[in-house]
């Protein structure tokens, strides 16, 4: 498909122009500069042709820094380009910066439409008359936030973009969605790269580098995923700045998403409570897990049973996941993650049939008994599966809601182990029969009426 790629300096606008023209929120939105680091890249919505739309980074002129690689991202989304939209601020004027970037645009030999955005309410004379001295052709004054001129700002792009078809999006179907969850620095962005073989996302030693959610489709042994890469979650107590409490919910949003979550852990730092806490609520989502400790190559011996130690006591709730020990930057471990990946995701999508559900519910009853509940045993009858992502398997019988939590956990192990179900948490539901004659009051026979008014006439006598 033709690419369109959104260039110029910091806070013009191209996350929320990238936003508009996909017609989703995929691109994270503030009024601060240098919020864009990674090329985010959607399906263009707007215009008569087919398109990929690529948001990069505000472009600062530094060359040092997340600035620098930020740039180096935006330099290879300008080799991709079909054609350029060079947004400057209508609002702020021409500045020495976007004349220093427009001749960088210029010498890309691509088609370049100059674009001023935050248009509305300001003559257009006005407007073509500041950006006139950039020799990029006439202006094309639009507001990204409110969408006047951006239809027919694509409707112009769209003469000069090749001819494609689109292609049969499989993401939604065959695809698995792999969300890269963990603290900050640990890895995730490291890890991407490793398995694309490129730098697709801006890594770095620098904590908090990963500031959105960015969807990467590749494919392995002919298996179509998407991970998804997102920004490291630290103690709600240390988060102080708003941008990091919009990353968070953008990590949040990421996880719900996801067919499975890889949860990275720095080997160098163990497994800590953030790790713990974090990890906890990915399972409470209900979303398959794989374990990976990275940086281990660095790791001594004794350093190594340690993080086993750990992962043991620390992570009792997530005995079901497997584990890998990794090394990002140097790539060892890595192809075997994928193997958990598909077996992760295949035991949170599998069928299971209710004949089969209810003779494992019976095997299970004869290992362990349900307890006595005032003097009467609870009775399991049979089990349906009830959902998936992860598996519900719906228990009915006669007391249920008297069921103590620690056998609820061994009819879960059960059914894991029976199963096979390894890399995803299990839900077990319990429903009871309804009693027909509840509430109904007895009917009594003129026979037992009578006796009734005997027995009363006599105790009153007694006393």
């Amino acid at each position: 498909m033709p690419v369109v790629v959104l260039l110029g300096r910091p806070n013009v606008g191209k996350s929320t122009l990238f936003n508009r023209l996909t017609r989703s929120r995929d691109a994270l939105v503030a009024d601060f500069p240098g919020l864009t680091r990674d090329r985010q890249y959607g399906y263009g919505r707007i215009g008569p042709v087919p398109y990929l739309a690529v948001d990069t980074g505000g472009l600062s002129g530094d060359t040092e820094g997340l600035d620098a690689l930020s740039a180096l991202q935006a330099h290879q989304a300008l080799d991709e380009a079909d054609a350029i939209l060079f947004l400057v601020d209508a609002r702020d004027g021409l500045s020495a910066q976007d004349e220093i970037l427009a001749q960088r645009v210029r010498r890309a030999g691509k088609p370049v439409f100059l674009v001023a955005n935050k248009s509305e309410g300001l003559s257009e004379g006005n407007v073509d008359a500041d950006f006139a001295s950039l020799g990029l052709g006439s202006v094309h004054a639009v507001s990204a936030a409110h969408g006047q001129g951006v239809a027919t700002l694509m409707e112009t792009v769209a003469t000069v973009l090749p001819s494609a078809v689109a292609p049969e999006r499989k993401s939604s179907d065959t695809a698995i969605r792999v969300a890269v969850v963990g603290r900050p620095n640990v890895g995730k962005s490291t890890l991407i790269n490793r398995v694309l073989g490129e730098n697709r996302l801006v890594a770095s030693e620098i904590p908090g580098t990963t500031r959105d959610a960015i969807a990467v489709p590749f494919t392995r042994a002919d298996q179509d995923y998407v991970l998804v890469d997102t920004a490291g979650v630290r103690r709600r107590a240390r988060v102080d700045q708003p941008i990091e409490k919009f990353s968070i919910v953008k990590t949040l949003q990421a996880i719900d998403a996801a067919d499975v979550v890889l949860f990275l852990f720095d080997g160098r730092e163990g497994v800590t409570e953030q790790d713990a806490s974090l990890l906890g609520l990915v399972i409470e989502r209900g979303r398959a897990v794989v374990l990976a400790v990275n940086k281990w190559d660095g790791l001594s011996p004794g350093a190594r049973e340690r993080i086993r130690e750990e992962l043991l006591r620390r992570l009792p709730f997530a005995d079901f996941a497997q584990t890998h020990f990794i090394s990002a930057l140097r790539g060892s471990g890595i192809g075997g993650i994928f193997t958990s990946i598909k077996a992760a995701h295949a035991a949170g999508s599998a069928d299971l049939s209710t004949p089969q559900l209810t003779r494992l519910l019976q095997e299970a009853t004869t290992v362990h008994q349900p307890p006595l509940v005032r003097g009467r045993r609870i009775k399991l009858r049979y089990a349906h599966q009830g959902g998936r992502q992860p598996p519900v398997i719906v228990v009915h019988g006669n007391q249920t809601e008297n069921i103590p939590d620690a056998y609820r956990r061994f009819l879960v192990n059960f059914f894991r182990k029976s199963l096979q179900l390894a890399g995803t948490p299990m839900r077990i539901e319990f429903k009871s029969g309804e009693n027909p004659y509840e509430g109904v009051r007895n009917q009594l026979s003129v026979r037992q009426i009578n006796k009734r008014r005997r027995m009363i006439k006599h105790y009153k006598k007694l006393g």
